[in-house]
């Protein structure tokens, strides 16, 4: 196992925290006790209230996005398209609504091109993994059964465009997607 990142290491630049998450590990408990270890390749930033692409861009403050007004660490999980749980870490400080969403991650043990799919998505690789809202609002660690371990290596990361949001006027066009470059597990 490797050092599990503190809360504090989440209450950063939403930006900087995003680009280091490429090649951290996610690790997940399962209702089984199994804890599934996934490779982070791809994140991306959303950056509060300036942000025309986040949840909280004006300064929106509802019931379903409460928990991205808290410190770094926290986790905020929401349903899209009444299908797809998605995954996003709180970054930045209390009243600082800002947090980045995983896009990618794929199994250490991965091999072919059908193995990287598997998490190849935020959709997938939430369906995967086994989260759902009952990780909304808590914050990570073992005790939640959801944290981060510190990256062993370090793969070089490009920025792109988000995907999805062309409603986000020039929001859509910032470099606020990381990905590790090349990388088979990228989301397409």
């Amino acid at each position: 196992m490797s050092e599990i990142l503190p809360l504090t290491w989440f209450q950063r630049d939403t930006s900087i925290v995003a680009e280091q998450l490429i090649g951290c590990q996610l690790c997940v408990r399962q209702d089984n006790g199994e804890i599934l270890r996934c490779i982070i390749s791809e994140t991306e930033a959303y950056l509060g209230i300036r942000d025309k692409a986040s949840h909280n861009y004006g300064g929106r403050h509802t019931a379903r996005t409460e928990v991205m007004y808290r410190s770094g660490g926290h986790i905020y999980v929401y349903l899209i398209y009444g299908i797809h749980h998605m995954l996003n870490l709180i970054t930045q400080t209390e009243r600082e609504p800002e947090g980045v969403m995983l896009r990618a991650a794929f199994f250490d043990d991965a091999v072919s091109k059908t193995d990287f799919k598997h998490l190849s998505g935020p959709g997938k690789l939430t369906k995967r993994l086994g989260i759902s809202d009952r990780f909304k609002g808590k914050t990570l660690g073992v005790e939640t059964g959801l944290w981060v371990e510190n990256k062993t290596l370090q793969p070089e990361v490009v920025r792109e465009k988000r995907i999805g949001i062309d409603y986000a006027d020039e929001a859509k066009d910032w470099l606020e997607r990381y990905c590790w470059k090349d990388h088979p597990s990228l989301s397409r």
